[in-house]
């Protein structure tokens, strides 16, 4: 089959859970198309070079810097709005040229087509509002809900037992499946475990997501550990930008890192202080050390507030006691 995987361009979390999924499309002899845009599709780019790739409508967002996100994602919305109905115009235009016979959005609303199989990646079936606005949640939910229903299936990335879940009540009502079209395909993650340890750093700061907040938690980072005894890594997570390696004191800044070695520092180091995003989640549960975590949730984003507190509960000593 000839399958177009086309995942959303809010920070790299999208892109790099679509990785593994790549791979073994790839594995299973089909022919795999991507398209994007942004600092995505350049990191698809980067990691299969020999695929075929294809713009998609440009989506360029920005949080606020306060504590609430709210109004930023309400000014945006006409812009993801018409994101979505370029994404559209162009998916039907790609299937009918690239001959695709089946379509994998990652949250991208407007990329699926009639006459091939569409599919929708989300961990997020549930949307959670703001304490002040959680009377629209419903609304929330069925709106995404008409989202998704234009979509033949929904792969959720992660278990379906709640007891082992990652994302909690995001993807879960009482441990039962919202729809017939649900499936749960388990956690997604490029990173692999490996037997080696790179201890030179005792913290990694693993930065990710929209700016400004990306370059506010950055500048708290180095505040806070600035002349400390602990060795720092801060990994900026500017895909694209020169591979120069910045020291001052005993803080060493990169913009972004290899699987390889990043696997290994992130394996060696002491603690690990990220943002909450589901996608780095799930990369730490799959190196095994979500409990080296420190989650900093983007100021007033839901999603991240929800899971950062949903781990700290799950990874509490009665918890992992009671295991």
């Amino acid at each position: 089959m000839r399958i177009l995987v086309a995942p959303l361009n809010w920070g790299l979390g999208h892109a790099t859970r679509c990785i593994p999924i790549v791979n073994q499309l790839i594995a299973e002899g089909n022919e795999v198309v991507l398209a994007g845009d942004g600092i995505s599709l350049r990191l698809l780019k980067k990691t299969f070079p020999t695929l075929r790739m294809i713009p998609l409508s440009p989506l360029e967002l920005r949080y606020s810097e306060g504590k609430s996100q709210t109004w930023a994602i309400v000014r945006a919305l006409p812009k993801i709005i018409r994101s979505a109905l370029a994404d559209h115009r162009l998916s039907e235009k790609i299937v009918r040229q690239e001959r695709i016979d089946e379509i994998i959005s990652d949250n991208r609303f407007g990329c699926h087509a009639k006459g091939v199989r569409n599919i929708y990646i989300t961990h997020q079936l549930f949307v959670r509002l703001p304490r002040g606005w959680r009377w629209a949640e419903k609304f929330a939910h069925q709106l995404h809900r008409l989202i998704w229903n234009r979509y033949d299936e929904v792969w959720v990335p992660d278990y379906e037992e709640f007891s082992k879940s990652l994302s909690g009540a995001l993807s879960h009502i009482a441990g039962h499946l919202p729809s017939e079209k649900i499936r749960y395909i388990g956690p997604l993650s490029r990173l692999k475990p490996s037997d080696r340890q790179d201890t030179r750093y005792e913290v990694v700061a693993l930065l990710s997501g929209l700016e400004p907040q990306r370059t506010l938690l950055e500048q708290a980072i180095r505040q806070r550990y600035d002349g400390k005894n602990e060795q720092l890594l801060i990994i900026r997570g500017k895909y694209g930008e020169p591979e120069v390696k910045w020291h001052r004191g005993n803080q060493t800044i990169v913009p972004f890192l290899k699987d390889e070695p990043l696997v290994d520092i992130l394996q060696g180091a002491k603690k690990i202080v990220c943002r909450s995003g589901y996608s780095t989640v799930m990369d730490l549960a799959a190196l095994n050390i979500l409990d080296k975590a420190e989650f900093i949730p983007t100021p007033g984003q839901t999603e991240q507030e929800y899971l950062a507190d949903f781990l700290k509960k799950c990874n509490s000593p009665e918890n992992l006691n009671s295991e």
